[in-house]
């Protein structure tokens, strides 16, 4: 089986020929989308990390605290570690543009939720002193909103272990999660986007539009165009209705998971949004759609799923929808993040497989 694309933990090359062009073209609003994307170099990195740092005391983390980059993917993740603390504090830098405040903790208000009905283990977000969730600091004219959660053990399921279990595990979180946002009445001001068809791939995508994807020539544009056709027709005769359609994580990957000791935690509701509820399958293999072993984790997502709670006899019928979507939305962000190592890691090959599943997903092959 493939492997999935290997975390994005650090990126040392520039968007420009400099450190002084690089900032200068953030000062300005050139190559936004570079920076944005996450192409960091040391020394920027290096600035964000003191800005968390100078942050420190909205936990309650004495001026001890060291705090170190964890991960980098379009935000940048620091652990901090205060020895007058029994354990860390992980620190989420936002990218400026994306989320606003309110999106921000309205995600940490699900999760609040989520953990006082114990749905699952999920790491809690802390209030700053200053009130509320979210801090920042501006950086280069820009604000960098900064949130803080506690830190949880455990390690990410690897994709040489057995795939199908987790699958099975995820098929009954996520109809866990779907169960509570049915019954859950959320807060007043609660606002995340929405991943319908325009949003998605369609008129007004979040993530760029799929026709800037990586090596793509004029029968494929037509062959996806063709795709994207029958999404929008498909996507309306299932509808948006609450049965089908609400809060969803929307990125329940195995590397959003942490096991540990038999528990597992979800980590990483950043993309969470208002879409269809089976799109978490398709979310779930992000990156390997064209795999062979597909066939059985969908099987076992749903076994998971129907354990817990029912599905209609059409949600196997409807699952190549949402693996389309998923797959023509992530061919949109490779392209309007193509400076990533994500991005280069994949490049025009993903354009290939997305040409594949196309081809299948109109000719009614799954």
């Amino acid at each position: 089986m493939s492997r999935r694309p290997a975390s994005v933990t650090f990126c040392k090359k520039f968007c420009c020929e400099s450190q002084e062009n690089c900032l200068t073209c953030i000062k300005t609003g050139q190559h936004r989308d570079r920076i944005m994307g996450g192409l960091y170099t040391e020394s920027f990195l290096e600035r964000l990390r003191a800005g968390a740092m100078a942050l420190a005391g909205e936990w309650g983390l004495s001026g001890r605290t060291e705090v170190s980059l964890l991960t980098i993917s379009e935000n940048a993740t620091f652990r901090a570690d205060d020895p007058e603390r029994e354990a860390p504090v992980i620190l989420r830098v936002h990218r400026p543009g994306y989320h606003t405040r309110a999106e921000i903790e309205s995600e940490l208000a699900w999760i609040e939720a989520l953990r006082a009905e114990n749905v699952l283990p999920t790491p809690a977000p802390l209030p700053c002193r200053s009130g509320g969730h979210v801090a920042g600091f501006d950086l280069d004219g820009e604000r960098r909103d900064v949130v803080a959660f506690a830190f949880m053990s455990g390690r990410e399921p690897l994709p040489e272990e057995d795939l199908e279990e987790g699958f099975r595990e995820l098929g009954e979180i996520s109809a866990r999660l779907h169960a509570h946002v049915r019954r859950w009445t959320r807060p007043a001001g609660f606002v995340r986007k929405t991943w319908d068809f325009d949003t998605t791939v369609g008129r007004r995508p979040h993530w760029g539009d799929w026709r800037a994807a990586l090596g793509l020539r004029e029968p494929g544009r037509k062959l996806l165009e063709r795709a994207t056709v029958e999404l929008e027709r498909r996507l309306a005769e299932i509808g948006t209705g609450p049965e089908v359609f609400g809060l969803i994580h929307a990125d329940l990957r195995l590397a959003n998971l942490l096991i540990d000791s038999g528990r597992i935690a979800v980590i990483d509701f950043d993309d969470c949004g208002f879409g269809w509820f089976l799109f978490d399958f398709a979310a779930a293999i992000s990156f390997f759609e064209t795999d062979p072993a597909i066939p059985g984790l969908q099987a076992a997502w749903l076994d998971g799923y129907r354990s817990v709670a029912e599905l209609p006899v059409t949600a196997e019928m409807q699952m190549e929808t949402f693996i389309m979507l998923r797959r023509l939305q992530l061919t949109a962000w490779i392209a309007s993040h193509a400076e990533t190592p994500t991005a280069q890691e994949m490049g025009a090959g993903f354009t290939d497989g997305t040409l594949a599943i196309a081809e299948r997903f109109l000719s009614g092959r799954s």
